[in-house]
């Protein structure tokens, strides 16, 4: 098993790691984001984890961190490997998901175990079918009304952007009565700026405690036409932190298949391998796990850095261009936008049918695209604007 010196341990944290966790992994923190645009801070990463496989060979690499055991994986057959054979023995709950998302979803299924986890599993699983509530309807809607406000103004902000996807997307979780309860999410916006710090910053139990009890009062209607009105109001409490989490990632996609000129469903896969929007994905191993002759013990954590594995020019001849026909079924196991295996984002499918039905009601509306090949590898959503088209239609 090959373990990293010193020195490239350090690079990875100070190259790949830290760099990612600066952006903020739970919301993103503007300013960081436009530095790291700046300085193409992914494509430093990537390099760095190519530069890794050249002199390290594709096993696992163990960095050496005192009084814990860390592996960057390497090679697209081990990251398969890890996410097919989740949660055993390769957790999704690992220390670091856990302190971050106990402060705003402390019964979500990501870190739950065991018993919990299978019932919580079962539950998103039944609910987010697109199937299941008028999802594309509600997009639609609000599309159209942002469409009517960059036909005034002449352009789409992020800004902009982001208010009409908010209310889509309170509305497909909690209902239209949910539409223009900003402060709901704004209190779920600083708990998510809180769980960026994961253990370093203490819980705000009495915010959370007023969230929860906002998020209730929605929920106890249980609204035809969303996802409050498919469960118990105590079953979808626990977990429709994190579906209104996941509506804002989604955003992100979305805003950047518009740049890149996207459409359809293929779009939002691409805009999600080209730029992940959970950039890290961790699986902490239950029981000591075989790898490439060597054993790794119980408790390691495995880093799964997506954009190395989506990006990597030696792999990939696609790597820096828009390739929607690769999308549903990747040639590469690690092409993994929604992650995969058992722990495959629940919602994936509600995701694309949402995030689709937007992108295609606006694209026609506005100049795009504004990136071509060689795409960046770094891309901030938040300074992306269109200017609109068809002023007059």
């Amino acid at each position: 098993m090959a373990v990293a010196s010193r020195l490239d341990t350090g690079r990875a944290f100070a190259k790949v790691l830290l760099p990612t966790l600066a952006k903020g992994v739970i919301v993103r923190r503007p300013p960081v984001m436009a530095m790291a645009e700046k300085m193409q801070a992914d494509a430093v990463a990537v390099a760095t984890m190519m530069r890794f496989r050249q002199r390290y060979g594709p096993q696992p690499l163990r960095l050496r961190v005192t009084g814990r055991s860390i592996a960057l994986l390497l090679d697209p057959v081990d990251v398969s490997r890890l996410l097919a054979d989740s949660p055993s023995p390769f957790a999704l709950a690992t220390r670091e998901k856990k302190a971050a998302l106990a402060h705003f979803q402390p019964h979500g299924v990501l870190i739950s175990t065991g018993e919990e986890r299978a019932r919580r599993r079962a539950l998103n699983e039944e609910v987010l079918r697109p199937e299941k509530i008028d999802a594309q309807g509600i997009v639609a809607d609000e599309a159209d009304l942002l469409l009517r406000h960059v036909r005034s103004s002449g352009v789409l902000t992020w800004d902009s952007f982001a208010q009409a996807w908010w209310r889509a997307a309170r509305r497909i979780v909690l209902g239209s009565f949910a539409r223009e309860d900003v402060e709901l999410t704004d209190m779920l916006k600083t708990l998510r700026g809180h769980a960026n710090w994961a253990y370093l910053h203490p819980r705000r139990e009495g915010l959370r405690r007023r969230f929860d009890g906002r998020l209730r009062r929605h929920l106890e209607r249980r609204e035809p036409n969303s996802l409050a009105s498919l469960a118990p109001a105590d079953d979808v409490a626990e977990q429709a932190p994190h579906w209104l989490f996941a509506f804002d990632a989604a955003g992100i996609v979305t805003m950047r298949a518009l740049a890149i000129g996207g459409s359809g469903q293929a779009g939002i896969w691409e805009s999600a391998r080209l730029w992940p929007t959970t950039p890290v994905i961790l699986r902490e191993s239950t029981e000591p796990t075989h790898w490439h002759g060597a054993w790794l013990p119980a408790g390691t954590t495995f880093v799964v850095f997506a954009p190395y594995f989506h990006r990597d020019r030696e792999r990939l001849p696609y790597a820096d261009e828009y390739a929607p026909d690769i999308w549903p079924t990747p040639p590469e196991p690690a092409l993994v936008p929604f992650s995969g295996g058992p722990g495959v984002c629940p919602g994936r499918d509600l995701v694309l049918v949402a995030a689709s039905t937007m992108l295609d009601t606006l694209r026609d509306h506005l100049a795009v695209p504004t990136l071509h090949a060689p795409l960046p590898t770094t891309l901030n959503h938040f300074a992306l604007s269109f200017d609109a088209v068809n002023t007059t239609g």
